[in-house]
């Protein structure tokens, strides 16, 4: 017997060090393939006209709102009257539409009309307010190389860079192969319609895009465990929105003889049930093709766990789990109590409150199936579940074929050394509405953007480095004329 049980533990020793042999040995091969790269090429762009078309589009305050009659409707007007005359050319040529209630279509004619392509940006930006700036939201400040000013990043810059590079172009003689369409909306932060209307138009004049860009992803560095290299995630996916009211009600009532349980003790207790009943693990394929491309040029550690993910999933799992943010975002569908509303005297007890959830929905899952795990969760029966807004996640588009290498080309003749990728994007956008008309509509900014800029988007002190809005006119230039 006790030869057997030294045999016994022989035996699963070695299989073990066999296990931990094999497992090494995938992770001494899941290495990138070797690749060969052209230096980037030269591209004009005028570094002083970009800077200063930046900071004049800054200084409209396009502030959009959910409430139309809350904006203030001449910014816009004066900003759409802004491109035309700062874009003479493009004006002439590729006679710009209003399109919906506030939508901006131009329509560059190629030598083909069989591929067309729609280059997306918005030029509404959120609310800044005033305190924690350090130079005024909207005066466009040009300061140690930075341009400060709400939309500096998000994303005035990107439809600044496509205005540039096309205007550019245009005005040179140049002919893209197949049409572009220039498509700009208003009101993109509060998810209004002129996107989709600008879809719709599209849509009734039989355009079918063979590649759609809009924001997204950006060139990253550290962002990656593992990685040192900087990394150009292209999201070929968008998830869900979901935004969902928890409500209850009660009689009121003076705040100095509480009923053993207040409205809003109870709210909280079902915000900590919704908060344990997060969605499953769920790996979308352009997240498994993340960790694929990144993990093999991550160090030795991580790119063990990748090449092995089929052991090691309980593990990533837990750890995203535990450590939340972007890593935890990509895995499952989140879910994050963001408003709560009760009495608006200290000394009196509400007699209505609710906490508002927003759920960002994994692709795979739909808003209703997310809905379902709240409800389940909440075990209150006097606490009620209202919709309040819901947005399907997107389909997957291409990463690989005609348009995929397009784009990739003109990121890499522009950032050499960034790793490409395709990334599942975590925010909503514009280009979800163009899953009717395109099976290839990606979500890049062209931009570096480090950890602190990426902070300031939606945030105090939004600004960007000069010479990266000049690069992003150099990307756009680039791949306008591949496309």
């Amino acid at each position: 017997m006790k030869k057997l049980t030294k045999f016994a533990l022989g035996a699963a020793g070695a299989a073990v060090a066999a296990g931990a042999g094999v497992m090494a040995l995938r992770a001494l091969k899941f290495r990138p393939a070797p690749e060969l790269r052209a230096d980037p090429d030269e591209v004009e762009v005028d570094y002083d006209r970009v800077v200063e078309s930046l900071r004049e589009m800054i200084r409209f305050r396009t502030v959009s709102s959910d409430r139309p009659e809350e904006e203030d409707a001449a910014e816009f007007d004066k900003f759409r009257a802004y491109l035309l005359e700062r874009y003479p050319t493009l004006a002439e040529k590729c006679g710009p539409e209003r399109i919906g209630r506030c939508g901006v279509l131009y329509t560059w004619r190629g030598v083909s009309s069989e591929k067309p392509t729609v280059l997306m940006a918005h030029y509404d930006v959120v609310p800044a307010g005033g305190e924690g700036w350090e130079e005024p939201p909207f005066d466009a400040v040009l300061k140690d190389g930075y341009i400060w000013g709400r939309g500096a990043l998000d994303t005035k810059v990107t439809l600044c860079a496509i205005m540039e590079a096309a205007e550019r172009l245009i005005s040179s003689g140049f002919t893209p192969a197949s049409d572009i369409y220039l498509a700009f909306s208003g009101e993109e932060e509060p998810a209004g319609p002129s996107a989709g209307d600008i879809v719709t138009a599209l849509e009734e004049r039989g355009v079918r895009p063979a590649l759609v860009l809009d924001e997204g992803g950006a060139v990253v560095t550290g962002a990656f465990p593992g990685v040192s290299a900087p990394c150009a995630l292209i999201g070929a996916a968008e998830k869900g929105q979901l935004r969902l009211a928890l409500e209850a009600a009660s009689r009121g009532g003076h705040a100095s003889s509480p009923p053993p349980r207040t409205i809003v003790g109870e709210l909280a207790e079902a915000v900590c049930e919704v908060d344990a009943s997060s969605g499953p693990f769920t790996l979308t394929p352009p997240v498994e093709q993340m960790l694929d491309t990144l993990g093999r040029h991550a160090s030795f550690p991580m790119r063990l766990v990748l090449a092995n993910l089929g052991v090691f999933r309980p593990v990533l799992d837990l750890v995203c789990r535990m450590s939340g943010g972007e890593l935890n975002a990509l895995m499952r569908t989140t879910c994050a109590a963001t408003q709560m509303k009760g009495s608006d005297a200290n000394n009196v007890l509400p007699e209505s409150a609710s906490v508002g959830f927003n759920m960002r929905v994994i692709n795979g899952e739909s808003c209703d199936e997310a809905e379902a795990r709240v409800r389940a969760a909440v075990t209150n029966p006097d606490i009620s579940v209202r919709r309040l807004y819901a947005a399907e996640p997107s389909k997957y588009s291409e990463t690989s074929g005609e348009a995929w290498d397009k784009l990739t080309d003109a990121v890499k003749r522009t950032w050499p050394k960034a790793v490409v990728s395709p990334y599942l994007m975590l925010a909503a956008s514009d280009s979800r509405h163009y899953d009717r008309i395109s099976n290839n509509v990606y979500r890049f900014c062209p931009l570096e953007l480090s950890k602190e800029e990426r902070g300031t988007i939606h945030g105090v002190n939004e600004r960007i480095p000069t010479w990266k809005a000049v690069k992003c006119a150099e990307f756009y230039t680039r791949l306008i004329e591949s496309v």
